[in-house]
């Protein structure tokens, strides 16, 4: 089983790419990058772009299911309608390729990764490589978001 996890976002964009080895049932990251738009360039752009992301790491890693955070709103609308527009261009993505698209709340990816609902960034991000192997550094939080989202649906999901 071959998972896209996402981080929701415009401006950066968590990307992982997770797989269990049905044999061993050992969970790694194959990939994972924070994907970057420029502020400078027109929203329109900015959704094509993550689009175009998406679909070449859809067509190299070839995974079967989305993992992607719900969305938490926050006072800022105008950010929420943003990370909503990326939000759709990755579902969109997902499903043209016929995979199947699983939605964690917040809460829900905590409680996977660290057994509390109420867990910060730090607890989460130690608790990751014990979750999952991991064979390069991480360097952002988008990334760590994403691969956490991933270790959710790697505990969660059913087929």
């Amino acid at each position: 089983m071959i998972i896209l996890a996402i981080d929701p976002g415009y401006e950066r964009l968590g990307i992982a790419v997770l797989e269990r080895n049905e044999k061993t049932k050992k969970d790694q990251l194959l990939f994972s990058e924070c994907f970057k738009t420029l502020s400078s360039s027109i929203f329109s752009e900015r959704l094509r772009l993550i689009g175009e992301e998406i679909d070449l790491v859809i067509k190299k890693y070839k995974p079967t299911i989305l993992s992607i955070e719900k969305l938490f709103f926050t006072s800022n609308q105008k950010t929420a309608m943003g990370v909503a527009e990326a939000r759709g261009v990755v579902i969109y993505e997902a499903t043209r390729n016929g995979m199947i698209v699983c939605e964690y709340t917040p809460l829900q990816i905590k409680i996977a990764t660290t057994g509390y609902g109420r867990s910060d960034k730090k607890q989460i991000i130690s608790m990751i490589p014990k979750l999952i192997a991991i064979t390069k550094e991480i360097k952002h939080d988008d990334e760590f978001d994403a691969i956490a989202a991933g270790i959710t649906c790697l505990a969660s999901y059913r087929p």
